[in-house]
């Protein structure tokens, strides 16, 4: 008689519970614990017990099993295949160091589900070569529901990129692990998109869920998240799914008196703030991180430039708390190429929150472009970026708050790959502006020299920016525009940047045509003056704008 292959079945990733039954709140039950959460929408559920002695955790596996196929849940075992065999779950869940998938795959049925702990893009290569069905890659964060104190184990949200790039046209399932929780949840999930735009199938949880005392409402408000971020089409725009009618410059807008949070540097604070106001904002200069989670709530812009690299404490909560409250972070990275320790800097904001918009100039976007992507030379303070980003090989020297690039003899190449790898808005700042979400590249030739010739031009644009896209951002909500849940920032962010560079140098040009202009030290005062006189009109009739919308 001819044995019939069973069908695997089908699995849905998206909220993947691990249990901890020792996280358990006082009073909840265990299996009253995980009904609520398979109520409330998580979607596999893994059992694994550490510390139980064999009959106990079989009789746990069993009673998992028993509930969940009531409700039609999947249920896998962790590590031990004699328990999965035992209780007739769907599968098993392997770590590096546990029994290797070939052997496993030989004694469980043929349709056992297999995923396996992925902490480096060689694990992933070689857990597709043993076709397991789904890998777990981490962790993201710190957890306590697991020792990854050793180095390497910790890869955040980038090294979960870097895995899912191994995956590309596998057809291997994928779920990040290790603290991940409501409050940073979608920034993960933005984070950890390959430029191609493959992305996670799902999350896996433990104490987000099983440390609550009410698992429903956290299991349903991890589903919300995760799959009205799911609903987005995975096109260019990362942080645009409202739009608006044309790009430039007919929809432009003055900002209308929305809080632009500044964690700027020591030597722009008096000049960011008057411009701020100049455009219709409300600036407020709050540095420490304890007040970061209210100032996060007030609609607005929040702009983290680290231009004398002080409070890394208030910079680090401002971002994660921006993310939180669907603010839009502009991120200017000033003098990164200067030190390393700015780049380490850069380095662990970056990795704790997602930036809307990253404003810089040659010299700083050269530098990012070096820390992030590869391991390019650095001889006497000169970078050399490569054709890994497509453009030739280049020297941008970076000297300090007032970096001077030469720039990039490709720069649309270069602003649409930072774009893609940070899922971001990019501005790279010159004599012409460059401004890409990763497929459109917006092209401004507005300006005038005089701007290179005071001292912050580079933190004004930082500020017009944040203006600009907090307005935007207010404005969106206002509106009822998008779903909240599924963005790191409401309204069209490539408008609203491309918005804030007009202004300042638009406003650049008109100040440097008055009579009383002299030079730099009269010109500071007249581009606040210009920036107060702007009006929509005014930008429509002089901005300079080619658009390249790159075809995929």
């Amino acid at each position: 008689m001819t044995q019939v292959r069973a069908e695997k079945p089908v699995v849905d990733y998206s909220v993947y519970l691990v249990t901890g039954r020792d996280l358990l709140p006082p009073g909840k039950g265990y299996l009253e614990s995980l009904k609520e959460a398979i109520e409330g929408g998580v979607t596999l559920i893994q059992v694994r017990e550490k510390n139980a002695e064999t009959s106990e955790f079989l009789e746990i596996a069993q009673q998992t099993v028993e509930l969940c196929r009531s409700h039609k849940v999947p249920v896998l075992i962790n590590d031990r295949i004699d328990i999965a065999l035992a209780s007739r779950a769907d599968g098993v869940h392997l770590g590096q160091t546990d029994m290797p998938v070939p052997m496993a795959r030989s004694l469980l049925p043929p349709n056992a589900i297999i995923g396996m702990t992925c902490t480096t893009s060689e694990h992933v290569r070689q857990a597709i070569l043993d076709q397991v069905d789904y890998v777990g890659l981490g962790a993201v964060y710190g957890t306590a529901t697991k020792d990854v104190s050793a180095p390497g184990k910790i890869r955040g949200v980038k090294g979960v990129r870097e895995m899912l790039n191994v995956l590309e046209g596998t057809g291997v399932k994928s779920v990040a692990i290790g603290g991940i929780k409501s409050t940073n949840l979608l920034r993960v999930l933005h984070g950890a998109v390959t430029p191609t735009g493959h992305a996670l199938d799902g999350v896996a949880v433990v104490s987000d869920i099983v440390a609550s005392s009410n698992p429903r409402a956290s299991a349903e408000r991890l589903s919300l998240i995760f799959r009205s971020w799911a609903a987005i089409p995975r096109g260019s725009k990362s942080f645009s799914v409202d739009g608006a009618d044309a790009y430039l410059p007919a929809n432009v807008i003055k900002a209308a008196a929305d809080l632009v949070a500044h964690l700027t540097n020591n030597v722009v604070k008096t000049q960011s703030a008057n411009a701020t106001i100049a455009m219709g904002g409300s600036p407020i200069m709050a540095a420490a991180a304890q007040e970061q989670a209210d100032l996060a709530r007030i609609p607005g812009g929040m702009l983290i430039n680290f231009g004398t690299v002080e409070e890394m404490d208030g910079m680090l909560a401002a971002g994660f708390n921006a993310n939180l409250n669907r603010k839009p972070v502009i991120f200017d990275p000033v003098g990164i190429g200067a030190t390393t320790y700015r780049q380490n800097c850069a380095e662990e904001l970056l990795s704790k929150w997602q930036p809307t918009v990253i404003k810089g100039n040659a010299a700083e976007i050269g530098a990012l472009i070096q820390s992030e992507e590869v391991d390019f030379p650095r001889i006497d303070g000169v970078y050399t970026i490569t054709d890994a980003h497509r453009c030739t090989q280049r020297k941008v020297k970076s000297q300090g708050v007032d970096s001077l690039g030469s720039g990039f003899k490709d720069p649309e190449a270069v602003v649409r790959s930072l774009a893609q790898k940070e899922r971001c808005i990019v501005v790279l700042s010159g004599p012409i502006d460059y401004i890409s979400d990763g497929s459109t590249v917006i092209r401004l030739s507005n300006g005038h020299p005089l701007l290179g010739q005071i001292t912050g031009a580079g933190c004004m644009l930082g500020t017009a920016v944040a203006t600009f896209c907090g307005a935007q951002s207010v404005l969106a909500e206002r509106k009822g525009l998008g779903a909240a849940d599924g963005v790191l920032a409401r309204g069209d962010m490539l408008t609203a940047a491309a918005a804030g560079v007009l202004a300042l140098t638009i406003a650049s040009e008109n100040a440097a045509q008055r009579g009383d202009v002299h030079g730099p030290g009269t010109f500071l005062p007249a581009l606040i003056d210009s920036l107060a006189d702007l009006t929509p009109e005014t930008i429509q009739n002089m901005a300079k704008v080619e658009v390249d919308v790159e075809n995929k």
